[in-house]
């Protein structure tokens, strides 16, 4: 199963000589991750929404400057990044305390590197075989115990065990690259 999120250097060839269909193909690539990125930073869906709006916009009239050779995500997670970061002051200069002053919160949300190892990790789940995937999910987004987990699947606890041990074994394999041991990035 292809991760998502990666498009061939062909797409970013022609994204970059200001192809429509190849904007399309990078857009269906790279517009969850970046949202992923943009709400870890703001917090809100909405904001994070105008955030992604807002990269693509100038990431399609940077698009004859990028280095069709280069990988594409970094350079587009890096102008989500800025873009998100940007709504976040604009929004916090809007706010004012009690005495009308301006609140200085000038410490945006979490690093482009936490918001990058979210994606890797997003992505190497989406590489599980399903029904791994599937227990994963349960424990991890739904926080279900084993036993629970067994219950909604169907299928005795030994089983959830078993592909547990084998997602975990995978996602470890998979997400060698990101820092520290791979089980402790999936547990994030």
């Amino acid at each position: 199963m292809p991760v998502t999120g990666r498009v061939d250097q062909e797409v970013v060839r022609r994204f970059a000589a200001g192809d429509d269909a190849a904007f399309s193909e990078i857009y269906r690539a790279y517009s969850g991750p970046m949202f992923s990125i943009a709400l870890r930073t703001l917090g809100r869906h909405d904001t994070a929404a105008d955030a992604v709006q807002q990269a693509f916009v100038q990431a399609w009239k940077a698009s004859a400057s990028f280095a069709p050779e280069a990988d594409v995500a970094p350079w587009l997670f890096t102008i989500t990044r800025r873009t998100a970061i940007d709504l976040w002051r604009r929004e916090r200069r809007d706010v004012l305390t009690d005495d009308d002053t301006l609140v200085d919160e000038s410490t945006p949300g979490p690093s482009l590197e936490s918001a990058w190892e979210a994606w890797e990790v997003r992505c190497a789940v989406e590489a599980l075989p399903e029904e791994e995937r599937a227990v994963v999910r349960l424990h991890y987004d739904d926080g279900l115990t084993q036993t629970e987990t067994a219950s909604r699947l169907g299928v005795p606890v030994g089983t959830v065990k078993s592909r547990s041990h084998r997602a975990h074994r995978r996602l470890g394999e998979l997400l060698s690259h990101v820092g520290g041991s791979g089980a402790e990035v999936a547990g994030r």
